[in-house]
């Protein structure tokens, strides 16, 4: 799916060579400030390198238009915008941007219970809490049912048993529906129980890949 060919971005990223498959997790993991967020960036083009070549399906990167690859590789930053008005208002604006089909109520209902936020759709955006927004904006993300889902830490916000059912839920979807997941994240212990490839990433290099699951 995706190979990268001696990618240099900045004094950020430097990576020789890098294969990630289709329909695979793969979680991204190291230390803070590693490379790992420009990584994802990267990889739907929200930014690109300075040198090198990134393929996609075989396909350069710089020679697809960036609004149709977004529109199959989505990706969830840490803190995703939250816009004002309500939950309805907040998972649809996904789908505008996306230029996508409006969905039903119970659409919109059934992407809650998959990021487990128990909220009505009529409610207001301004009192929910940091984890019960990021939820929301992982619900406006499965809406949008890519290609490939980008997740940068998303379970940071969440208290431990919360996180495990959410990625836990998120990886058997993806599985059935033969989607991919890229995900970073600072959790060994997520990366050791849902990914079938693991990245470590240390100052803009690849220090260690690990597969787990090869089917």
């Amino acid at each position: 799916m995706y190979l990268f060919h001696n990618v240099l971005y900045k004094d950020i990223i430097n990576i020789e060579a890098i294969t990630i498959p289709k329909n695979k997790i793969v979680c991204i993991t190291g230390e803070s400030g590693g490379g790992k967020t420009t990584l994802l960036k990267l990889l739907n083009k929200m930014i690109s390198p300075d040198s090198g070549e990134i393929l996609y399906h075989d396909s350069p990167l710089e020679a697809l238009d960036s609004i149709d690859l977004r529109r199959q590789v989505v990706m969830l930053p840490q803190n995703p915008a939250i816009y004002n008005g309500s939950i309805r208002d907040n998972l649809l604006i996904g789908l505008k941007f996306s230029e996508k089909p409006m969905v039903n109520d119970d659409k919109l209902k059934s992407s809650l219970i998959s990021a487990r936020l128990d909220k009505v759709l009529d409610d207001s955006v301004d009192n929910l809490s940091g984890g019960e927004k990021q939820r929301l904006a992982l619900a406006r993300v499965l809406l949008l049912n890519p290609d490939v889902f980008l997740l940068d830490e998303p379970s940071a916000s969440l208290d431990k048993e919360t996180e495990k059912i959410i990625i836990e839920n998120l990886v058997i979807q993806c599985r059935k529906n033969a989607k991919s997941v890229i995900m970073v994240t600072h959790s060994n212990q997520i990366a050791d129980d849902y990914a079938d490839i693991i990245i470590r990433i240390d100052k803009g290099r690849v220090v260690g890949q690990e597969v787990k699951n090869e089917q």
